[in-house]
């Protein structure tokens, strides 16, 4: 240990240009003015141009849990890793994350643009706070610099594990730990790189108790790593930045991924080391994904699952709305029957409660998520799907947008099929499926569809007699319960039950049933066994287009 003389002298030679103190930026992030049950939570990414699905998942509880409690949600671009950093990935998780109307109180609006009085919100322009900080550290004897190299931290590995202890710089491992003020002065006087490293005191030996926010009570081992603070390109670590960011910008709770619980205890030192009062924890659950045909749960990995991505629900149209609403139900799955119960309130009014939040890991389930797209498309007006669907494909399918532009009224109607009563049509996961509505209503659509076979249904000489005896009575006027009568009609004098317990009962006196009937008809007209409400599907239409794919049809039978 070195005396407090020692560690000041030591402070100045390594950062001889760094004049403010702690105590001058401190003064510089005032204490928040906060009422009772305000919190002030981050969201912390890396811009690497990748969003991952749990970025979202983390950001959106983050947002939530703040404005329910009329606090103030920060985002911070955390880019102090330059190895990982890419051109335009600040704007990749602003724009990204407005997609899903996930906007922060305070943090960068834009790559240029920040917004709140406790920025910078950019790590890499704070270095000369961080620089501050680790003079303090080193002053006070709590940190210390470290010029070991890459060769020589791999064979301190391989003694380690030849000797089969831990791995990691600490202890006797530790070669600058006490070293002397000459040693240091001549590495410095050489120009030689140095990293600064916490002088740890923990003794892995004991332990200490906390509560995660989430994961409850827990029991841990002390830190007793000496773990690198400011890199020797002066941008500080992850473990540095954290305390003393949170710590100036008036975070209440620190919300991230369950990866960083194992170095609770390596922060806890740090938070006293520097003088701050310690933060709660609130650990999310990673997302897991069933593997090996669902025997086993593993991460959702950006590397194996397209749907990690962001990216991927953008360009396949999900609905960012149908997202956000499954995201919630991972958060608290009381979400899902509140949303059944209230399908008219804002998701504002929906109350995440911590209580609620899955300790294990929770299970992304890309059919659930599905499910609920479809559901929230289902919901949305005939003009909706269209302006939505019509957004998705100027970006990603051209064809499909001129096919929208130049038609709006006709593809409006197309998209209100079955969009009221009792059985609303739930087809459209996202609007890229919108193409597969239309391609019944366009030629250029259809003609590259196949027909269905149904002759091991109806033979081919009297799907060609339906076809034909029903040109001539067709009327697109009448309503849908006469058009079925008439259905039924012309079935009966073809020899088809319009009864299906008779048909059932006596199967060889008919040819089927009416809906052998209909089928025909439908294939005629769509393609397609299943389809829309045919009825609808036909006044859509109109009378000439219908006739003309049913004498095509009538041709294709000869």
């Amino acid at each position: 240990m070195k005396t407090p003389e020692e560690s000041k002298k030591i402070a100045e030679l390594l950062f001889p240009d760094v004049k403010e103190t702690a105590d001058d930026i401190l003064k510089k992030y005032p204490k928040r003015n906060l009422k009772e049950n305000q919190m002030v939570l981050r969201f912390a990414p890396s811009p690497t141009g990748f969003l991952h699905i749990g970025g979202v998942y983390s950001s959106l509880v983050c947002v939530k849990l703040a404005r329910q409690s009329s606090g103030i949600s920060i985002l911070r671009i955390e880019d102090t890793d330059k190895k990982r950093e890419v051109a335009n990935g600040i704007s990749v998780i602003v724009d990204g994350l407005k997609g899903f109307d996930i906007e922060f109180n305070e943090g960068p609006k834009s790559a240029d643009e920040q917004i709140g009085e406790y920025g910078p919100y950019i790590q890499s322009q704070r270095l000369d706070v961080y620089k501050v900080f680790a003079k303090e550290m080193v002053s006070k004897g709590h940190a210390y610099p470290c010029f070991i190299t890459e060769d020589e931290l791999g064979k301190i590995r391989e003694e380690q594990e030849k000797e089969g202890v831990r791995t990691g710089y600490y202890g006797k491992w530790a070669k600058w730990r006490d070293a002397s003020i000459d040693d240091i002065q001549k590495e410095v006087d050489e120009g030689k790189p140095f990293a600064i490293r916490l002088y740890s005191t923990g003794n892995i030996d004991n332990t200490f108790e906390m509560t995660d926010m989430i994961k409850g009570r827990a029991t841990l081992r002390e830190n007793d790593m000496d773990a690198v603070l400011l890199k020797s390109d002066s941008f500080p670590t992850y473990h540095f930045a954290h305390p003393i960011d949170d710590t100036l910008m008036g975070i209440t709770m620190v919300t991230r991924g369950e990866e960083w619980f194992a170095s609770v205890p390596l922060h806890y030192e740090l938070f006293k080391k520097l003088g701050f009062e310690q933060i709660s924890y609130m650990h999310f659950s990673t997302l897991m994904k069933l593997d090996n045909e669902g025997k086993t749960k593993r991460k959702l990995s950006k590397r194996k699952d397209p749907e990690a991505d962001v990216q991927y629900y953008i360009e396949n149209g999900y609905p960012n709305e149908g997202i956000v609403q499954y995201l919630l139900t991972l958060a608290n799955s009381n979400f899902y029957d509140w949303r059944v119960q209230n399908p008219n309130l804002d998701i504002d009014e929906f109350q995440l409660k911590l209580e609620k939040f899955n300790k294990a890991g929770a299970l992304f389930d890309i059919v659930k998520l599905e499910d609920i797209c479809k559901e929230y498309i289902a919901s949305l007006s005939a003009e909706q799907v269209y302006e939505k669907s019509l957004d998705w494909a100027k970006k990603y399918d051209k064809q499909t947008a001129k096919l929208l532009e130049l038609n709006k009224d006709y593809c409006i109607n197309i998209f209100n099929i079955e969009r009221s009563g009792s059985k609303i049509r739930k087809d459209i996961v996202k609007f890229k499926d919108s193409k597969l509505q239309l391609r019944i209503f366009f030629d250029e659509l259809f003609n590259e569809e196949e027909y269905e076979d149904i002759l091991n249904r109806v033979d081919r000489d009297i799907q060609k007699e339906i076809v034909e005896r029903y040109i001539n009575i067709y009327n697109s006027g009448e309503d849908n319960v006469v058009w079925f009568e008439n259905i039924k009609k012309l079935g009966d004098s073809l020899g088809f039950c319009s009864d299906r317990k008779e048909y059932e009962a006596k199967r060889d006196k008919y040819k089927g049933t009416v809906g052998d009937v209909a089928m025909v008809l439908r294939v005629a007209i769509t393609k397609k066994t299943q389809s829309p409400d045919l009825y609808q599907v036909m006044s859509v239409l109109g009378k000439e287009k219908v006739v003309q794919r049913l004498e095509k049809y009538a041709q294709k039978m000869v």
